[in-house]
């Protein structure tokens, strides 16, 4: 239930809103004694009630909003955290490729900068539409730590908070520029130069998004927006327009780099082409030979055939082909000039030579070719056997996006926005169908689900558990269907968990110190912390793929990591030996990891260098 205000109405607030209603673009957001709420632009004002300019600040193309200046430091800002391991919610830990990781996904992206910097080639994000339900992340630099305790929300295990961000709150654009604008910056070192984002958005926040991803993606790297018709039937019950469809903004990285690729013909287009004639190359489809574009030469362009039929490009439009091409086209039979021969000449198109081109997508996606909300409600509900997710996406349409990236078959997708990963479940059906080879890496934020929901009854108490159990029950499903690819087919994935550093904090004051902290202080590593632990946050600093293969062993009665065949290896134990050392440096890794004050003896450190010197000379060695 709402509070009730216990106050009479704002006047100014009143008339604020009256204002708006009369002319939208007056009102804006602002910062009045510390705090963010609607008021009036009067300068703006102004020129709207003048039939003259109104002198003023210089005008300049802009696009700003309250607290944009943090936001660009806080996609900047440090952080001391860390992913650490979860076995026991993983499917085949030890093999797998795929990752699914649960934390704030601006926290994330930022811990996967060093190790997957230009290396996703596609990025699909279905962020929250800010709707007034949806939750939003708001991130502390917006507001004092009294005001940002004070509104009551939901935090996760670290502290991140998520707020309802109703269309009342003064902050309702900005809180929501605030969360999406980082993450998006971020996201964009990620991708590779062939990469593409596709974001996935309504009507309410379309045009803030194209401007903040004109401005870090660069508008000449916008490719489309796509027009996903997300129903099929119409709601007779809205007030004034069906809301039948979603946008998809596509940019790439760098569009010198992208190319797109081309979706499969239908059987519908290729019943279009006929072969009248009995020609050689099999059916075929006129096309004109004149084009809405081209030089002055082509307008004014004249052929003759060699049936004496006489081409000249109509009014207004150019000639598609220099004389040499209509030569050779006209040797080749290749020119229709319909049954009686004298019809205007036209293209023969045929069809053996399309097929291996395909189709170039559409700014539109018909719910026929990239599914309906519907469909991706049933499509969960029958792997969950329960409804526990709110509008989900269809696995058909982000294989239609996946398509579109122009894909190959190794390529690292990656979903920051996971909800109930249907991105992951698609990669998965891409590589049971081609073979391919594709990796997922999820991102999700455990955000509760309502006790009162099908979601929690049926055992989910946050987002990420329905996303983990969907990967399980569709991985399994895809290799039951799959038998004969069954074991080439990854469809496990490691879980990862965002956590506060493995290093335990030892900054204190001299006020602050006593002789009894002394002995905790010879160790810098949390007391809590695995060696899992400490290698996945030496594979984030040195830049180690996060689903490389990591094996295990023993040396001198000492466990060994060895990742990535040798690439880094890792010793976390005490107490080690000129053994240990010895038979480490004999393996030749790039890397050697061992934690502080790790020797036996003080013998063993001085002879540490020494030994690798020896044995292999060009091994980084690294001290946690």
């Amino acid at each position: 239930m709402e509070k009730l205000k216990m106050h009479s109405i704002s006047k100014v607030d009143d008339n604020i809103e009256k204002i708006g209603n009369l002319f939208p673009n007056c009102v804006t957001e602002a910062k009045v004694d510390g705090k963010l709420t609607k008021v009036v632009d009067f300068d703006k004002l102004k020129q709207e009630l003048s039939d003259f300019v109104v002198e003023g600040r210089d005008e300049r193309y802009q696009f700003t909003w309250p607290d944009k200046k943090q936001s660009i430091l806080l996609a900047n800002a440090p952080i001391a955290k860390t992913l650490r391991p979860c076995v026991a919610e993983s499917v085949d830990f030890d093999s797998t490729q795929n990752l699914y990781i649960e934390g704030d996904n601006l926290d994330v992206l930022k811990l996967l900068q060093e190790t997957y910097l230009g290396k996703v080639k596609m990025i699909y994000i279905d962020p929250p539409y800010n709707t007034g339900n949806d939750f939003v992340y708001e991130d502390d630099f917006a507001q004092n730590t009294g005001d940002y305790l004070a509104n009551s929300g939901q935090f996760d295990e670290e502290g991140n908070k998520m707020v309802p961000n109703p269309e009342t709150n003064g902050r309702f654009h900005t809180d929501w520029l605030n969360m999406i604008y980082p993450r998006l910056k971020l996201a964009k070192d990620l991708l590779s130069e062939d990469g593409v984002i596709f974001i996935s958005i309504d009507d309410g926040e379309i045009g803030n998004l194209r401007k903040v991803c004109d401005e870090i993606y660069g508008t000449n790297n916008f490719l489309a927006n796509l027009i996903w018709e997300k129903k099929y039937t119409v709601a007779n019950d809205a007030k004034f327009f069906s809301d039948n469809h979603d946008h998809i903004l596509c940019y790439s990285k760098n569009i010198s780099n992208f190319s797109i690729g081309r979706l499969p013909r239908s059987e519908a287009m290729n019943a279009a082409y006929k072969n009248p004639d009995k020609h050689i190359k099999g059916v075929w489809k006129s096309t004109p030979l004149h084009a809405k574009s081209g030089s002055a030469e082509s307008a004014n362009f004249t052929y003759v055939f060699k049936n004496g039929v006489v081409f000249s490009p109509p009014s207004g439009t150019f000639s598609r082909y220099s004389a040499e091409t209509f030569k050779r086209l006209d040797a080749q039979d290749e020119i229709w000039f319909g049954k009686d021969g004298m019809a205007v000449p036209s293209r023969k198109t045929f069809l053996c030579d399309l097929k291996n081109e395909g189709v170039v997508p559409r700014t539109i996606i018909q719910f026929t070719a990239g599914g309906h909300n519907h469909e991706a409600v049933e499509e969960l509900k029958s792997l969950l056997d329960v409804n526990v997710f709110t509008n989900p996406k269809p696995t058909k349409l982000i294989k239609l996006l996946a398509t579109i990236a122009n894909l190959n078959n190794n390529s690292i997708i990656l979903d920051f926005f996971s909800g109930s990963a249907t991105t992951a479940h698609a990669v998965m059906k891409l590589n049971a169908e081609d073979g391919g080879n594709r990796k997922f890496i999820m991102v999700q934020i455990p955000e509760s689900t309502d006790e009162k929901s099908e979601a929690y009854k049926a055992g989910y108490p946050n987002i990420c558990e329905i996303g983990k159990e969907r990967i399980r029950r569709a991985g399994k499903k895809i290799k039951e269907d799959n038998p004969e690819a069954a074991n080439d087919l990854d469809t496990g994935f490691r879980v990862l968990k965002l956590a506060s550093t493995n290093m335990k904090d030892v900054f204190y004051t001299p006020e602050d110190t006593n002789i009894s902290m002394f002995s905790d202080l010879t160790d810098n590593i949390k007391a809590d912390r695995s060696p899992e632990d400490l290698l996945f946050q030496v594979m984030l600093d040195l830049g180690v793929l996060l689903s490389s293969k990591i094996e295990t062993s023993t040396i001198d009665g000492k466990n060994v990591f060895r990742v990535a065949d040798g690439f880094l290896m890792a010793c976390f134990d005490k107490g080690l030996s000129d053994a240990t050392i010895t038979a480490i440096a004999k393996m030749k890794p790039y890397y050697f990891v061992i934690r502080d004050h790790s020797m036996a003896t003080d013998a063993v450190a001085a002879n540490f260098d020494q030994i690798f010197a020896a044995y292999s000379p060009d091994t980084v060695r690294k001290v946690l």
